[in-house]
């Protein structure tokens, strides 16, 4: 018995399926695969969870490439094949952004959204050859869009060119925060300041190193995600349903990714192991377990951040915030970490979606991961929200970030921790005599030294130097002696 589903009572078209008549939209390129779709998945803020820019893009290219296939292995005749690739180049440069209204919680393959791309381009095509949408003559989705192709390979395809166009969006944005943070390093290369560790004195650092240490591992993180990001190289076109390659040519898949590489300038190559391809989303995953580091280094850098510019008076006070926005509606005045908190809040997102990515990648049962969507959209959401993240607070945070080096200098003297300079004169445990006395008493170090007899103020001031402190190897070679040398 044949199903139907009716559209609203504006003018539709009818149009069919395997399952029955369908009413569509009769302004509209998508067809009955997609009208059923976007009625019975009705799930979310449309705006929220609808595919973004570069999967529209992503399955555009795939369309193109696959009719460019067809008709290199005899599948397709090539005046066919040139209504469809205009029409899915059309697609790919966004001109039809609106007839692809579907989302992310559809069927686990994807299928829904190649269908809406075989439905709009097949109708595009038709309108080219001067036939109205609907008709599928002489173009139709399955037959001739869809050819030697399913969306068990398809969706995995889309999947890999949408996350390489976002991860190269996301590239500036961190190259500029780490040129940000290099500038600073820079700056501050000769600031002796104090050292932290469990949040209590350490020994002095200068501050260029403590952010030059922050350039190190966005750097760092950057690179474990370039290493990821090869993964997404490989493409499982001519895999079809389960791996095998049924129903399209031995060739088809080499030429349509080779087809994809020239379009995208990306090393793209087919998959090694099709089953594998269609079955998990490794390389998914472990781009996904890349942005989450990227997040967690720049959760630490924010936080680091707001630490030593807390206050500005009862807390560190040691960098200064630029102030962009009032920060209090109660407290005149207040200036609050604001970019920062967003950073840091963007990255805990991160790694929510992380977590989903890895769940829904060991969802693959048998021969089909049936999360392909939502391992998608976790993954394109971080890269996008990572890359605006980092714009803007290299542009509100970093490049308005100053030193307050009075601050800084105060907290170094009253440290008691300088102390360790004198171990390799006094040994460790008359050093923290000193240390100790000093606590206990309420005085400096040097007085604490002095007045213990071990030795002179002269000798204090020549040993316990902060700038030679957090350049020991500099200090010594300065001094023309070798390690060892102050015992």
């Amino acid at each position: 018995m044949s199903a139907s589903v009716t559209a609203s009572p504006a003018a539709t078209r009818e149009e069919h399926d395997a399952l029955g008549v369908v009413a569509v939209p009769a302004t509209r390129l998508w067809g009955a695969q997609t009208e059923r779709s976007l009625r019975h998945f009705a799930i979310g803020d449309p705006a929220a969870v609808r595919w973004p820019r570069e999967v529209i893009r992503a399955i555009g290219l795939v369309k193109a490439a696959a009719a460019e296939a067809n008709v290199r292995t005899g599948g397709l005749p090539l005046e066919l094949a040139a209504f469809i690739v205009q029409a899915a180049v059309e697609v790919s440069d966004g001109q039809w952004d609106d007839e692809f209204p579907l989302g992310v919680f559809q069927t686990g393959s994807g299928t829904h959204t190649n269908m809406n791309a075989n439905e709009v381009v097949a109708n595009r095509a038709n309108h080219l050859a001067g036939n109205p949408a609907g008709t599928y003559r002489p173009i139709h989705p399955n037959d001739h869009v869809n050819l030697g192709q399913s969306s068990n390979d398809v969706f995995p395809a889309v999947m890999h060119l949408a996350t390489l166009d976002a991860l190269h969006s996301l590239e500036v944005p961190v190259h500029a925060l780490s040129a940000a943070l290099a500038r600073h390093a820079a700056r501050w290369h000769d600031l002796p300041m104090l050292g932290r560790t469990h949040l209590q004195d350490a020994t002095p650092i200068m501050l260029g190193d403590v952010v030059g240490s922050w350039t190190a591992q966005l750097d760092q993180a950057w690179a474990r995600l370039v290493q990821a990001r090869n993964g997404l190289h490989t493409l499982p076109l001519g895999a079809t349903a389960v791996g095998t390659g049924l129903n399209a040519h031995p060739d088809f898949g080499a030429i349509a990714v080779k087809a994809l590489a020239q379009a995208t300038g990306y090393p793209l190559r087919v998959a090694a192991n099709l089953p594998a391809a269609l079955a998990a989303h490794d390389a998914m995953a472990a781009v996904s377990a890349a942005l989450r580091g990227l997040a967690g280094v720049l959760f630490k850098i924010a936080s680091d951040i707001r630490l030593l510019a807390s206050g500005p008076r009862g807390g560190l006070g040691e960098l200064v915030l630029p102030a962009n926005e009032p920060g209090s509606s109660i407290m005149p005045g207040k200036v609050n970490p604001s970019q920062c908190e967003a950073l840091t809040m963007v990255a805990v997102h991160v790694f929510g979606c992380d977590a989903a990515v890895a769940w829904a990648n060991a969802q693959g049962p048998l021969q089909l991961n049936v999360y392909k969507p939502v391992i998608l959209h976790n993954v394109l959401v971080p890269a996008r929200l990572l890359r605006d993240a980092c714009h803007s607070f290299t542009e509100y945070c970093i490049d308005g970030l100053e030193a307050d080096p009075v601050r800084i200098e105060a907290h170094l003297q009253a440290s008691l921790m300088l102390v360790t300079a004198l171990v390799p004169h006094l040994g460790y445990e008359r050093s923290a005599a000193i240390a100790l006395a000093a606590h206990r008493d309420g005085t400096s170090l040097r007085e604490a030294a002095v007045a213990s007899g071990e030795i002179t103020g002269d000798d204090f001031d020549r040993w316990v130097d902060p700038a030679d402190m957090a350049r020991p190897v500099t200090a010594v070679r300065r001094a023309g002696s070798g390690p060892g040398s102050h015992t």
